[in-house]
């Protein structure tokens, strides 16, 4: 790489953003369920507790009963009716059951129209992603245009930058593409 301040700075920059773009991807995708018991699916339910909003992950304990049924578990019995109304309202398209000590959550069997419907979406969000990416590039790019204008670097030295980007770009498009493809294969596993 080329030894210049601020071509550092912007190559630390694109990776950074890559980074979050597919971390940001993943979480996304932690959130759909795939017709197993995820825990991670209640990961961004608030909660009415307390008299503010709590995150339900902190108020109990999640586990997985089997492949298709979580259990909560809270330290406080009194909030079962605020944890099944945050449920309810989450749209996760799961009706919790209460029995007065834990919540339960029965995940139904997906049908194959279902998991169709889910590749669709998570390949428009990994196309999202994708985009954003790209936009990162495009952003290097420009800075890398402005310092030929400026005449900061030779003309070789900005071809090596621009390749050196595109290298990175290449291997974060492999990267998303490989996320996407371990999402739609964990969803169409029966």
């Amino acid at each position: 790489m080329i030894e210049n301040e601020k071509v550092e700075e912007m190559m630390f920059e694109l990776e950074e953003k890559a980074e979050k773009t597919i971390n940001a991807l993943e979480n996304d995708y932690s959130a759909i369920r795939a017709g197993r018991a995820n825990p991670k699916i209640l990961d961004r339910i608030e909660v009415e507790a307390y008299g503010g909003m709590s995150k339900l992950i902190e108020l109990g304990n999640v586990s997985a009963l089997d492949a298709r049924c979580l259990q909560i578990n809270l330290w406080d019995k009194s909030l079962l009716k605020a944890v099944e109304k945050a449920i309810l309202q989450s749209n996760i398209g799961i009706t919790p059951t209460n029995d007065g000590q834990v919540i339960r959550l029965v995940f139904p069997v997906m049908t194959e129209e279902r998991r169709k419907e889910l590749v669709k979406q998570i390949k428009k969000m990994g196309e999202e992603a994708k985009v954003a990416v790209r936009n990162h590039r495009r952003e290097a790019m420009d800075i890398l245009k402005k310092m030929k204008a400026a005449k900061e670097l030779s003309e070789d030295m900005i071809a090596d930058c621009e390749s050196e980007v595109e290298k990175f770009i290449s291997k974060v498009m492999t990267q998303l593409e490989n996320v996407i493809a371990a999402k739609e294969k964990e969803l169409m596993t029966v």
